[in-house]
């Protein structure tokens, strides 16, 4: 009996082992693939805020809490199980999908500079004050969830390249530990900007004049953080998908533009001390520059194309 007990107690701990490893493996393989997605979540993290500004306060978290939770139903429902399906049918496959969603990106990012410079007239905002304060709330919430399948198929995709030679469990559980690890980041940075200018008020209303003039600091701060946060998600748009249109050239061995955004790269990096900054920096700034031109030329053949006219 007792050897049979320590027999038993022997196997549970050996499984328990082999369960710490996987799970090892699992937070390894989710960091590692994180880590590279770190660009589109900038962008994410940047856009979303957008959605949820103009409404009462009140409104505010709940929107972001709705845009959240689309967010992992995104990643968990229709995401995932895409990218294991490629992963275990089409591998080939992951590359061109990830090579047209950084163009998507491009381009996205090169209509919003086309924007800065030459912005629309207010039609859309018309349109938006004819709607109620529910259509409206729901109109914005649709148009975030969608946006975010966009990045969310980024960031999946990304981190599916990342780990695309471990066991397909590993694939899935490191998938799902990244989807929810990066919605709960990005949401949760996104509350925090959307109530910065009500926590900033509440601050200015204390007793202590040091706490009084942070809450106003914060107020003042609130326009120009979120208009450093579309510059900054922008760039960031133009350096992961030119980053990732750069690796998938070099990926099917289209060779002159990897090697001259690597050279700059090299170049950069012999600058005594900070070699390592310059050097990354370079091969963002590269990438960005290739991000830039194709999502120019998709730019420019989509506002070339004769528009239909409505009968």
């Amino acid at each position: 009996m007792a050897s049979g007990l320590v027999a038993l107690l022997d196997d549970v701990a050996g499984i328990a082992k082999i369960a710490a490893a996987s799970l090892d493996d699992v937070a390894g393989a989710a960091g590692k693939a994180g880590t590279k997605a770190v660009g589109v979540v900038v962008d994410d993290t940047a856009v979303t805020p957008g959605y949820a500004m103009g409404f009462t306060p009140d409104r505010e978290l709940p929107i972001v809490l709705k845009i959240a939770i689309g967010s992992l139903r995104n990643k968990l429902i229709f995401l995932l199980p895409g990218a294991l399906l490629l992963s275990a049918f089409a591998p080939w496959a992951v590359t061109p999908l990830l090579m047209m969603g950084g163009a998507y990106l491009c381009f996205e990012a090169t209509e919003k500079i086309i924007e800065a410079f030459n912005p629309h007239d207010d039609g859309d905002a018309a349109a938006e004050l004819a709607l109620s304060a529910v259509e409206l709330e729901k109109q914005k919430v649709s148009g975030a969830i969608r946006t975010d399948l966009i990045l969310s198929a980024e960031i999946m995709a990304i981190a599916l390249a990342d780990v695309a030679d471990r066991p397909l469990g590993i694939q899935a559980a490191a998938l799902a530990l990244v989807g929810v690890a990066i919605t709960i980041l990005v949401y949760g940075v996104v509350g925090l900007i959307v109530k910065m200018d009500d926590i900033g008020l509440h601050l200015a209303k204390r007793k202590s004049r040091a706490v009084r003039g942070l809450g106003r600091a914060m107020v003042k701060a609130m326009p120009v953080i979120m208009q450093w946060l579309t510059v900054i998600g922008t760039g960031a748009m133009l350096w992961v998908g030119g980053g990732i249109i750069v690796h998938g050239l070099e990926h099917f061995h289209l060779t002159p533009i990897p090697l001259w955004v690597e050279g700059g790269s090299l170049w950069a990096r012999r600058v005594p001390g900070i070699g390592s900054f310059t050097g990354w920096t370079a091969m963002a700034a590269g990438s960005a520059v290739v991000g830039f031109i194709v999502g120019s030329v998709i730019a420019g053949v989509i506002h070339l194309l004769p528009k239909r006219r409505v009968h």
